[in-house]
């Protein structure tokens, strides 16, 4: 049997996009043993699915497991699904199809790492109990997006003073609306994680500019930006605890 991993990302012009699902990709086929495992994207730019999985069947792969590199169970999710799908009734090829990387408590331990990561960047010295956190979510039309990125929020609270959360679009409360309800509660530090996978142009600019605007805005000094999610030993895991799930239920044998 030949193995194939196709991660299917949103897509974006930027090269540390696809810089960092490079890296993803060649974590998870030393970890797990692919033949090979490459990336495509849903939108945006090429490769698309389609390219993808003929890339994939072009290289002798019998097995192809599509993992939908997505944080929320939304719009983009369910194109992803449904594309695919519809390429495997059209060519009847045995793919599986994995669950996004939502609802998994590994989630909140990597936020929490980049915010403790975060404090030592900056000198921060006060106990996480003293510290206010702010998420920061790309936003979504969908309700399901929505409710997945609460509960992320929700299971850090317990370890920070407050958690609040926001969104760059499509959702509420905004970045600036956020920023407004943190630092209305007299926070000692904010400390605010860009819930993104990846280095993409809203990381690189649209974010930033609505922090600053809101800060200046609000004239709150102490609070800092951690990185985003990025590449990381620990989210590959998790790519391979989702896969590993649909392979063995789409009765997919290993090597």
């Amino acid at each position: 049997m030949i193995k194939a991993l196709l991660v299917v990302d949103r897509g974006s012009r930027e090269p540390e996009v696809k810089q960092e699902l490079e890296e993803i990709c060649l974590i998870a086929k030393r970890k797990a043993g692919y033949d090979s495992a490459s990336y495509c994207f849903l939108e945006v730019v090429p490769p698309f699915i389609e390219e993808g999985i003929k890339r994939c069947v072009d290289s002798g792969a019998d097995q192809i497991t599509v993992m939908p590199y997505f944080l929320y169970p939304g719009m983009k999710l369910k194109d992803t699904v449904k594309r695919t799908a519809q390429i495997i009734n059209e060519q009847r090829l045995r793919i599986a199809i994995a669950r996004p990387l939502s609802y998994h408590s590994l989630m909140a331990q990597l936020i929490t790492e980049r915010i403790v990561e975060l404090k030592s960047e900056k000198n921060v010295d006060y106990v996480d109990s003293e510290c206010d956190v702010l998420l920061i979510g790309h936003g979504s039309s969908d309700k399901n997006a929505h409710d997945a990125f609460v509960f992320t929020a929700n299971a850090i609270r317990s370890r920070f003073r407050k958690v609040h959360y926001c969104f760059l679009e499509l959702d509420s409360p905004n970045i600036e609306e956020g920023i407004a309800s943190a630092t209305s509660g007299g926070p000692k530090v904010l400390l605010m994680m860009p819930y993104f996978l990846h280095k993409g142009a809203h990381i690189k600019r649209d974010v930033l500019h609505d922090i600053a605007a809101a800060l200046a805005k609000h004239d709150f000094r102490e609070a800092y930006l951690s990185r985003h999610l990025g590449v990381d030993e620990k989210l590959v895991d998790l790519i391979l605890e989702r896969t590993s799930e649909v392979e063995k239920r789409a009765g997919f044998k290993s090597q």
